[in-house]
């Protein structure tokens, strides 16, 4: 299949993907969440969600490599030089962010997750900047970080007047961790894409992780013993969302600039906090004041760290 470049370059087009993109995404936690219900897995059986991911990832990995190909028109594979790249961005991206991931929603609201997801573009920011040197720290990303962490410790604040964070370890703990990992799985992957397919990449790496962590699930215990259809079609669904969200949102980079592209992001923990409404039945959460004030510092921190970015191509 060729790609039409022009096409995927006209604004219309590249504001449908992008909201699909940031639509899929956002659906994951409350998806995974539905996930556990339909698979009766347990909050305490991290064994078991780890094993649960690691069956998705797979799945993803293989799927992403067909359509990767099919886009591509021609077989995607890894060389011999780009499997150790593979293999690094496989234990960052999927096997450590995931696991805390997968370990965190079991453990917290799909809203919170959404949102304390969001923090990994200001987390990113910091790194890309102050550890990798790929950018530099302006004064308007600095006050994205700002606004942006500010959303984040405003949806984790304990009602009352005295202010406390309601935070637990295993729950929005974990998920912040997660979103430490990827981003530095996406300044890793953006240093890898300079020589490399970052489609290739990250379908690859789905699939090495997502063997690592079936191995890891199942050998620490974990079993998935109740087997639905709908069960089935939400694991087949969590996998295309990784699958095609990754290879969209990696082409309309390729061929726009970065900025045109980004700047969307903001769509993300909307999408996530207001499918948890609908999915999850968090309504109470995901509209009351803080939820709404938290999701709106969030999104505008997103909005101005992306807004200035340089219109080069990757």
């Amino acid at each position: 299949m060729k790609l039409d470049e022009k096409r995927l370059q006209k604004t219309g087009v590249i504001v449908l993907l992008a909201i699909l993109a940031n639509f899929l995404w956002g659906s994951a936690a409350p998806c995974i969440k539905t996930g556990y219900q339909l698979f009766q897995i347990p909050s305490e059986e991290t064994a078991t969600q780890i094993l649960f991911a690691g069956c998705r990832f797979t799945l993803a990995g293989i799927l992403g490599v067909f359509l990767g190909s099919f886009l591509n028109g021609s077989f995607l594979k890894p060389t011999k030089k780009a499997l150790p790249k593979v293999a690094v961005l496989a234990m960052l991206q999927t096997v450590i962010q995931y696991g805390f991931y997968y370990i965190g929603l079991a453990h917290t609201t799909g809203v919170k997750a959404s949102i304390v997801t969001a923090s990994n573009v200001f987390i990113g920011i910091l790194i890309a900047s102050l550890l990798f040197r790929q950018e530099k720290l302006t004064p308007q990303k600095i006050l994205g970080c700002l606004i942006g962490f500010a959303g984040v410790v405003v949806v984790n604040v304990s009602s009352g007047t005295d202010l406390n964070l309601q935070m637990s370890l295993a729950g929005e703990g974990c998920i912040f961790m997660a979103a430490v990992a990827y981003s530095f799985s996406y300044v890793t992957m953006k240093l890898f894409s300079a020589s490399e397919d970052p489609i290739m990449l990250s379908n690859y790496q789905f699939v090495l992780g997502g063997v690592i962590m079936i191995a890891i699930g199942f050998l620490s215990g974990g079993r998935i013993t109740v087997v639905t259809g709908q069960g089935i079609l939400m694991l087949i669904y969590l996998a295309m969302v990784s699958a095609v969200a990754y290879s969209v949102w990696s082409l309309l980079l390729k061929y726009n600039p970065v900025s045109r592209v980004t700047v969307f992001g903001f769509m993300n923990p909307v999408f996530g906090v207001l499918l948890s409404a609908l999915l999850l039945g968090e309504s109470g959460q995901a509209f009351g004041a803080r939820g709404l004030i938290a999701l709106v510092l969030v999104c505008i921190g997103i909005y101005i760290v992306n807004r200035g970015k340089p219109a080069g191509r990757v």
